[in-house]
């Protein structure tokens, strides 16, 4: 499942990180598009960067006309700020990165499905506030 590390992984029912209430997988989340979005699953790391927290979402209309990357990419950022920042944990170690993708549907992480359109994006947190960060 990783590549050179051990991975944690969290799905939706079970997430519960910094005191946060569990989150039920098929539960809609707002987002500044108005785009169906829920929450897949929440997967961590320590590869040699630093610790990153992976949350992955399923979005079932990227792709298509108006649901570009440019049209949802603030979506993500929402996501960051809203969703991904109040679960981290309060104490340990903070994340070198967080990661937010979209999928059409559920994959299974670290596995190819070239019939899947995903989009990725990568944010460092200072403030409280996602920073976009480039691959």
């Amino acid at each position: 499942m990783a590549r050179g590390g051990a991975w944690q992984h969290l799905t939706a029912g079970a997430l519960a990180l910094g005191g946060t209430a569990a989150f039920a997988a098929d539960d809609l989340l707002p987002v500044p598009s108005g785009q169906p979005v829920s929450f897949q699953e929440m997967l961590w790391d320590r590869p040699g960067g630093g610790l990153i927290y992976r949350f992955r979402f399923v979005a079932p209309e990227i792709g298509q006309d108006g649901r570009e990357y440019e049209d949802v990419e603030v979506d993500m950022h929402h996501l960051c700020e809203t969703f991904a920042i109040p679960r981290l944990a309060e104490t340990g170690p903070k994340p070198s990165q967080i990661v937010i993708s979209f999928g059409q549907e559920e994959t299974e992480f670290g596995v190819a499905n070239e019939d899947v359109i995903q989009f990725f994006e990568a944010y460092r947190v200072e403030d409280g506030t996602c920073i976009l960060e480039f691959f």
